[in-house]
């Protein structure tokens, strides 16, 4: 199977790293990596520099470009791009992809496998989703600062489910903690409740996860933007448990409270972020479903300031 690793950036290069780490030069599995700039001159010279809770290893891909043409066909496309360059990276690789290649999406927002699957009609395009906190740190150099690395995926038809079984151990043996659900919404949601509050709370008062939840103000932010989520995600028919907002708060505590969010980073470096996908989805669909979401409105207005 020849894998495509979309995108070396810490999601990228964390999954990536571990399946290259895994399969290159050691089984019929190829692992491409897809990156741009300083990182991918960094990663051709000198192999990427992977450090992980687990240890730091020295990951050599089969080949590693910024031109997909040079890729040839894909059977496993793992897109780990940023939200804004998704459609973009998806034009780029569908001659890449054919009607027999699975594209599985590992970015935080939820309409991403319906933004694929309009780009790449061709292709199996896979609900998907990770817990994981990880950033290139130096070119050539990705680390993981917190998170359990599990990584969820599923299809978009449930019935389908069992077709996905060898990638699950494709995973699986590379050391990543992967599994697959026949409702991979449910976890995609799950993770977006609890990933989305906190990277606009991060973001707008430059707290990492312990400074927020710490501060009572910062902390009823965070918990009324979740109970917004979850009116949405019912009235989408998302079955969240009752205790959803507190397992959440829960799950946010168990990080480092070091821990900083992507959307967070990319605002203290002045990069591009990923409003697009947290708050600004959340003001959307809370218009589209007649939600109120006051809070998420308010917290969009503010970042959109810095944008």
């Amino acid at each position: 199977m020849r894998i495509g690793i979309i995108g070396i950036g810490g999601v990228g290069g964390y999954y990536g790293g571990k399946l290259a780490l895994k399969y290159t030069g050691r089984s019929k599995h190829e692992v491409v990596f897809f990156a741009r700039g300083e990182h991918l001159a960094a990663i051709r010279r000198d192999g990427l520099r992977l450090v992980t809770v687990e240890g730091e290893y020295l990951v050599r891909p089969a080949q590693a470009t910024d031109n997909a043409a040079e890729i040839g066909p894909l059977d496993l496309a793992i897109f780990c791009t940023k939200s804004y360059g998704l459609e973009d990276a998806a034009r780029a690789f569908t001659a890449n992809l054919g009607a027999e290649s699975i594209v599985l999406p590992l970015l935080n927002g939820v309409d991403v496998t319906d933004r694929l699957r309009a780009v790449l009609p061709r292709a199996e395009v896979l609900y998907g989703g990770v817990f994981i906190s990880s950033a290139i740190q130096a070119p050539g150099v990705v680390k993981q600062v917190g998170g359990t690395g599990q990584l969820f995926f599923g299809p978009v038809n449930p019935a389908d489910v069992e077709k996905f079984r060898p990638i699950e151990a494709l995973l699986k043996d590379a050391g990543i903690k992967a599994e697959l659900s026949a409702d991979a919404l449910l976890p995609l949601w799950t993770k977006y409740i609890f990933i989305g509050p906190m990277a606009g709370v991060t973001s707008l008062t430059g707290k990492p996860f312990g400074g927020v939840l710490a501060d009572a103000a910062d902390r009823a932010l965070v918990e009324g933007m979740m109970k917004e989520i979850e009116a949405v995600a019912r009235k989408k028919g998302i079955p969240f448990p009752p205790d959803i907002v507190e397992a959440s708060i829960g799950k946010a505590a168990a990080f480092a409270p070091t821990t900083k969010t992507s959307m967070q980073l990319d605002y203290e470096r002045g990069n591009r972020t990923e409003l697009d996908i947290f708050t600004a989805y959340m003001v959307k669909a809370g218009k589209e479903l007649g939600v109120p979401v006051p809070l998420h409105r308010k917290v969009y207005a503010e970042l959109m300031m810095r944008e």
